[in-house]
């Protein structure tokens, strides 16, 4: 096995997205600052309601999928194909945007924590333009694997012959929540066909010779498998891993293609309507 060691550090920045929602933003804070094919990677959490309350009013999507993971709270999805979705705590949507979809995604509470995150996943060229996809995914469908050290929740892809109940797809992603006791190890094989990054939410962990703090994320080099170690006061991350796709990115807000006619395209189609059609 080739252990795979951090190439890059990327810190988590403060943001604020939607109608205002307070967030850190680790991936895709800057162009430079993506994982083929992960593009953005948003945090939220707060028990401050002037946070999150105002939402995500309706807003446009198009070229890649939208994974929302939901620690604590309840939102609500509606999208103008009629899907109507209720993401309590533990579940999560995942979204193909596709050609297009023009969604919301409102709090249903107005006080209490609110907290998780949002994972943009590209699509490859030749998928772009597929029709739209929603899924709901409720918190009992989505495995826990117990083991001496810790625990382990399979959103995406396959631990040790459990299987999450997202699985294949172009980029075969693999999306996992792991939670590890104080100085602990977590170990684990992943294709060296994939990227890694592993972004701790509570805690610190180290990989190799290097730390990542709360709210850093790290970018793994090469290799066919992880060892990730958690700090004195224990660790809870995610590691996320998926096949790259090698294709140009050009990212205009909401919309995610290959060209600049293909982004003006789309602006086109939202502003006349027809985006989603």
């Amino acid at each position: 096995m080739a252990m795979r060691k951090i190439q890059q550090v990327i810190p988590g920045l403060p943001a604020s997205d939607g109608a205002g929602v307070k967030l850190i933003r680790s991936l895709g804070s800057a162009e430079h600052l993506r994982a083929d094919p992960f593009l953005m990677l948003d945090a939220f959490s707060s028990e401050n309601p002037d946070d999150y309350v105002a939402g995500f009013p309706s807003h446009p999507h198009r070229g890649f999928e939208t994974v929302t993971y939901l620690l604590d709270g309840h939102m609500l999805h509606e999208d103008h194909l009629g899907n109507r979705g209720n993401l309590k705590s533990g579940g999560v949507q995942w979204m193909t945007a596709g050609r297009g979809i023009i969604h919301s995604e409102m709090p249903q509470q107005e006080n209490g924590r609110m907290r998780g995150f949002q994972l943009w996943i590209n699509l490859p060229a030749k998928e772009k333009m597929k029709p739209a996809g929603y899924r709901d995914i409720q918190p009992e469908e989505i495995p826990t694997v117990l083991f001496s050290d810790g625990k382990l929740k399979i959103v995406a892809g396959t631990y040790e012959g459990t299987s999450g109940p997202v699985q294949g797809g172009t980029t075969e992603p693999l999306y996992w929540d792991v939670e590890l006791n104080s100085g602990k190890s977590f170990a684990a094989n992943i294709a060296e066909t994939h990227s890694v990054y592993v972004y701790p939410f509570e805690g610190s962990v180290e990989i190799g010779e290097r730390a990542l703090k709360t709210h850093q994320g790290g970018v793994l080099g090469s290799g066919d498998a992880v060892e990730i170690r958690a700090g004195a006061d224990g660790a809870r991350f995610l590691v996320l891993a998926a096949k790259p796709l090698g294709e140009p990115v050009v990212q205009y807000g909401p919309f995610v293609m290959n060209t600049r006619a293909e982004i003006e395209q789309a602006i086109h189609d939202y502003q006349n309507g027809v985006l989603a059609v």
